[in-house]
């Protein structure tokens, strides 16, 4: 097995999640300030440094993805943030898309941005430490949505990203998301979330992707969050796992991301597909679901630190129990006897 393939054998590893911690010095602000945190560079940097200095964290968190802001800072001990996942046993990872914009000849949709200098962007993360890079396309469904043209263009997109990560060396964990939003049945998003990974792995393979060393991330298959519908997580898990069906065997795993729902539903889904038939590892790439629970429990406060390095360790040990087949919604009962093991 290649470096490439044994970074994304690890990045999916048994008992192994990611922490998605990447939100942007623009985004990161109206979370902080909807939680009673004052939005200042000082409490983002001490929010990301109370995650990523969980105790025991490694035991269920494979790699971490950060934002540039948060990727060229240093901890309070001086350690930069990459140095300190490494000591701390885990990856690096760096987001590199630059968000969303219009889609020229569409009504609204968007293609996701920042191909333009990714190559020696992607050189200098990894010089940095970086082990792996993600990119996000994001795909509305709703009346004639998405587009043909937007599934096409978003999936190019992730093509050309991860051509441009397996020539610096990082893995690539490529997120193609249907999003929750609006009134669609399972069903409808079943069929949308599995047009768009056919075209992904089709980009992929176009680009010549070594899908040993690729992750997927995609959504879990959902109805709308305006539905009235509200599937069991056994038809959550068959639909999702169905969506799969084009991709290779040879994949490193698939990361599921949460997408908004709420930790405990995202927690019960996940745990569903794991009693599925299936080719490749199924685990977690969560990031609202592990950390609005820590952000709830510290609210800016130094005192409460402990507070929130508890929430999110909870969070990520139900996580943990999901992936190992360990999970039932009764351990969400369990206050004190669920934690990371030492």
């Amino acid at each position: 097995m290649n470096d490439l393939a044994s970074a994304a054998a690890a990045l999916v590893g048994p008992g192994k999640g990611i922490l998605t911690a990447d939100e942007s010095t623009v985004t990161m602000p109206s979370r902080l300030a909807a939680a009673g945190v004052a939005p200042t560079a000082k409490n983002r940097s001490a929010f990301r440094e109370m995650l990523v200095t969980t105790p025991r964290l490694a035991s269920g968190i494979s790699g971490i993805v950060l934002c540039d802001e948060t990727f060229r800072q240093r901890l309070s001990d001086g350690r930069l943030v990459p140095d300190a996942l490494a000591d701390l046993g885990m990856m690096t990872g760096i987001r590199v898309d630059a968000g969303a914009s219009p889609l020229a000849g569409t009504r609204g949709e968007t293609i996701t941005e920042g191909l333009d200098g990714l190559l020696p962007r992607l050189r200098e993360y990894a010089e940095l430490g970086a082990q792996f890079a993600t990119w996000r396309a994001v795909l509305r469904i709703g009346p004639g949505t998405p587009s043909p043209l937007a599934v096409r263009a978003n999936a190019q997109a992730l093509g050309r990203f991860t051509s441009a990560c397996q020539q610096t060396g990082l893995v690539a964990v490529a997120a193609a998301e249907a999003l929750m939003n609006g009134s669609h049945t399972l069903g409808h998003c079943e069929t949308v979330t599995s047009v768009l990974l056919l075209e992904v792995m089709n980009n992929l393979h176009e680009y010549g992707a070594d899908f040993q060393g690729v992750v997927l991330k995609p959504n879990m298959v959902l109805p709308g969050s305006d539905s009235a519908t509200h599937p069991c997580p056994g038809e959550v898990a068959e639909a999702t796992i169905s969506t799969l069906n084009g991709a290779p065997a040879d994949l490193a795993g698939v990361a599921f991301l949460s997408g908004g729902q709420r930790p405990e539903r995202a927690t019960g889904n996940l745990a569903a597909m794991q009693h599925t038939l299936r080719l490749w590892p199924l685990t977690f790439a969560f990031g609202r679901a592990l950390v609005d629970p820590a952000l709830a429990a510290w609210r800016g406060e130094p005192g409460r630190l402990p507070a929130g390095q508890r929430a999110l360790a909870r969070r990520v040990s139900m996580n943990v129990a999901a992936v190992e087949g360990r999970y039932t919604p009764d351990l969400e009962l369990d206050l004190d006897g669920v934690c990371l093991p030492g």
